[in-house]
């Protein structure tokens, strides 16, 4: 979590990327840049790390964002921000800074999220995407610009803060000195780029309105593209900048979906691999049994905004076998992922088209039929595996002036291979749904 440490260890990637890609320097035309998102830097007036970064998944600032919520008022922050004040945002992990570091607060003179520390010591500039910004809770979505509202509100001052630009805008250019760490020519441009599911959905050709993308990795995503900024009035769902210039996009985040599988494996089954498991899962009927499992297992994001929800395996008898807790398992998360789904259609944005899948989990066919189901939406395999730093590309390119923009891009770059279609276990799965819906404000208390 060391800042200092990244840079070197960037360096040091780029230039082997050049040199094992054959790639002659002066053929790079733009760099794109994507990373994690809400993260934390803060760096002194010299530019140098004060302390570790906190990561975006960091859950200390619950008194951070009570604290917001009163300052700020819970309704005007959601109608500015699009969002609710949640642990994992940029803004409460500042004030947990101010609380009980003062003395880095102090001396702190920049704020700037993970990515965008490493484009400082690549070109020198201090500026972020406004994706990326949107994730910080500072930042008004509808005027694409930091907050000043909300600045004043919490007392932050609105210098520390990075010029904004969109995704595909040049930020600035290989500096000398980056160029001799990396190999890369001085003067190469840099663009904004994007963050880490802003550019994923770029990178798999989710860009005009309507169109939906779901990745299912350690967390699980539900993306909806917008033309217009669409915020749900309780929260649940984010709403945040696209990365292409004029764009927004709904967004409801699970945050433990691969990763209920990779806990249950690691827990229950560890000598077994995850493709064994899942074989046993595709022998048992859908709905397993009446067996559910909640997946809470670090709190919950969308569509309950609780960092105290926990997870469950309900209606357990002595009939379920392993088959039956891991396909419990898999069905758990589909039914979370169609939890975010609802919210999205309910704010009246229809994803349009099959939705695109991507991650780790996608790559089960299993699995993959079990969230058909369950969205009641056909999915999208796709010719493009890199995901957000396929995207950071495409937004590089745009800016290298390739195209004119990333949908002339991406109709192009990215193509549908397979279709996922429903199958006759859709009404199971309604059903399967309700008990699901009915468990997390039965067990709360």
């Amino acid at each position: 979590q060391d800042p200092a440490r990244w840079w070197p260890a960037a360096a040091v990637a780029i230039r082997q990327a050049i040199e094992s890609g054959g790639v002659d320097p002066a053929d790079v035309d733009g760099v794109g840049l994507t990373g994690q998102m809400h993260g934390l830097v803060v760096l002194d007036a010299a530019g140098r790390p004060l302390r570790n970064a906190i990561l975006w998944n960091d859950q200390r600032t619950a008194a951070e964002c009570d604290e917001i919520r009163e300052r700020v008022g819970r309704q005007r922050l959601i109608a500015i921000t699009g969002n609710d004040a949640l642990t994992g945002f940029t803004a409460p992990k500042l004030m947990w800074v101010r609380r009980h570091e003062p003395d880095v607060y102090a001396a702190t003179r920049h704020v700037l999220l993970p990515k965008d520390y490493l484009r400082l010591r690549l070109t020198g500039d201090h500026a972020t995407d406004r994706a990326g910004a949107s994730g910080t809770l500072l930042f008004d979505v509808a005027a694409r610009s930091w907050s000043a509202d909300i600045l004043d509100a919490l007392e932050l001052p609105a210098a520390w803060f990075p010029p904004t630009h969109e995704g595909t805008e040049i930020t600035g250019r290989i500096s000398q000195q980056a160029a001799t760490a990396t190999g890369l020519l001085a003067g190469t441009p840099v663009v904004a780029g994007g963050g880490d599911q802003s550019a994923n959905a770029v990178g798999t050709g989710v860009v005009r309105p309507g169109a939906a993308a779901l990745s299912l990795g350690t967390s699980g995503v539900v993306f909806v593209a917008t033309d217009r900024p669409t915020i749900d009035p309780d929260g649940r769902l984010h709403s945040f900048c696209h990365a292409v210039p004029d764009a927004w996009h709904l967004m409801g985040v699970m945050l433990s979906a691969g990763g209920s599988l990779r806990w249950y494996r690691d827990t229950l089954a560890p000598a077994m691999s995850f493709d064994e498991l899942v074989a046993e899962a595709a022998e048992i009927p859908a709905g397993s049994e009446g067996l559910v499992f909640l997946p809470y297992l670090t709190g919950e994001r969308t569509p309950h905004a609780d960092p105290e929800a926990r997870g469950a395996f309900v209606g357990l008898t002595v009939r379920h076998t392993r088959g039956h807790l891991t396909r419990a398992v898999l069905e758990g998360v589909a039914y979370g992922l169609r939890d975010a789904l609802d919210l999205v259609t309910a704010g009246g944005v229809e994803p349009s088209g099959a939705i695109r899948a991507s991650g780790g989990g996608m790559s089960s066919a299993t699995w993959r039929q079990i969230v058909t189901d369950v969205l009641g939406s056909p999915l999208a395999t796709i010719d493009t595996h890199e995901g957000a730093a396929y995207g950071a590309a495409v937004l590089a390119a745009v800016g290298a002036g390739w195209a004119t923009s990333a949908p002339a891009l991406t109709d192009d770059w990215v193509r549908e291979l397979a279709h996922t279609e429903l199958s006759d276990d859709v009404a199971a799965y309604r059903l399967g749904h309700e008990r699901y819906r009915a468990l997390y404000p039965a067990l709360h208390g």
